[in-house]
This record gives structure tokens, sequence and C-alpha cells, in this order.
């Protein structure tokens, strides 16, 4: 658990300090936003660009430090503490990959979005699927509905099938890399379905619990 949290704080610390090495290298218009075709369609002024993505990680690294805290049922974040501090790792990794590809890109190294982008959200997804299926009943991490929060039955049934369909999602962006324009939709769509899907699916559970199936 130290060494993961200690490689929380190195991946920021590499991130804040690739930034500002970099800084003076790239030019005053920094591009950060590309279409679905993998084209740049957005850009910032360099300062705001650079400063983006650290911020974001730092906010989001201190949000997540925070929710156990917070949460009521505060105890049962030490049933999967290590796939959680995990997940932040890996976020932390994300946003410090999406950092440096910005960062090539605005240096005249341009690698394709739309291979790139859908290998991350793979990374992120499949990862996230390990942690839902080791969730224990929360308010702020996984599957949260009515009913899974109201049922550790329901909870653990949802979860359970929902990491392996986040695995699935992540599968379906890998294919994506392989996609070209429509790269996108392989990531939107698996997880959308994902998302209805264990929403309907965790009715559906408490629904059969409460008839006694």
């Amino acid at each position: 658990m130290k060494l993961i949290r200690l490689a929380i704080l190195i991946g920021i610390a590499i991130t804040v300090l690739l930034t500002i090495a970099v800084y003076p290298s790239l030019p005053p218009v920094f591009t950060s936003h590309w279409n679905a075709s993998g084209m740049a369609d957005g850009s910032m002024a360099k300062f705001s660009g650079l400063i983006l993505i650290p911020l974001i990680m730092i906010a989001c690294v201190v949000l997540f430090a925070l929710l156990p805290r917070i949460d009521p049922l505060q105890k049962n974040y030490e049933k999967f503490r290590n796939y959680y501090e995990g997940f932040i790792l890996v976020f932390v990794l994300y946003l410090l990959a999406i950092q440096i590809l910005m960062i090539l890109w605005n240096l005249g190294y341009q690698l394709s979005t739309n291979v790139t982008f859908p290998i991350l959200f793979g990374i992120l997804f499949v990862y996230l699927g390990f942690l839902i299926e080791h969730a224990e009943q929360n308010w702020f991490v996984g599957i949260r509905t009515p009913w899974t929060l109201s049922s550790v039955v329901v909870w653990k049934k949802t979860h359970e099938r929902g990491g392996k369909l986040f695995k699935c999602a992540g599968i379906a962006s890998f294919i994506g890399a392989l996609a070209g324009s429509y790269a996108l939709w392989f990531i939107i769509i698996p997880a959308l379905i994902v998302a209805v899907y264990t929403v309907a699916y965790s009715y559906v559970a408490y629904q059969n619990e409460l008839k006694g199936k």
C-alpha cells in the first residue's frame, strides 16, 4: 500500500517537473483538443494548456484521498483499499500519458489520437473492472444505485457482473485503436451499454431478492 502511494506521488512529481521542463520549448499556442477523426480542432494559450492536466491530476488525487474519510461506510474501504489506491495510480499514469502525448504533439511528434486514446481508455476500463469487482458497499465508488445501496447481496451481484463488463468495454476500446475515425465509438458505446445494463440489472436483482428468488 505504501509503495502504491509513493508511486502516485512520483507520478504527480514527474508530471509537474516534465511540464516545467518543456515549457520554454513549446509554441505560444498549445493544441489541446482533437475531433473524432483525430484532427486537431482546439487550442489554448501555452500556460493554460500545459497546466490543465497537472491541476486536474492533483485535484482528483486529493478528492480520491478525501472520499473514504467522509463516506459513512468508510470501514468498507479497507476491504478493497489496494484496488482503490491502485486505481488512483492508474488514473495518475493515464493523465501523465495524455500530458506526454499533448506535449509531443505540440513539439511536432503527432501521434494519432485515434490509436493512443482508445488504448489509454482501454487500460482505464480494464482496471476499473477489477476495482468494481472488489469494491464493497460504499457511497462513492462503484455502481451506486438505490438498489445496490439497499442490499449487500444486490451490490455484490451487480459489481461482479459490472466488473466483467467493464473489462469487456476495455477490450472493445483496444479494438477501437484499429478503427480509425470510428475509434471514439468503441470507447463511448461500450461504456454506455455497461452503464445502462448495470443500472437495469441492479433493479431486477433487487426485485428478485424481494420475491425471494
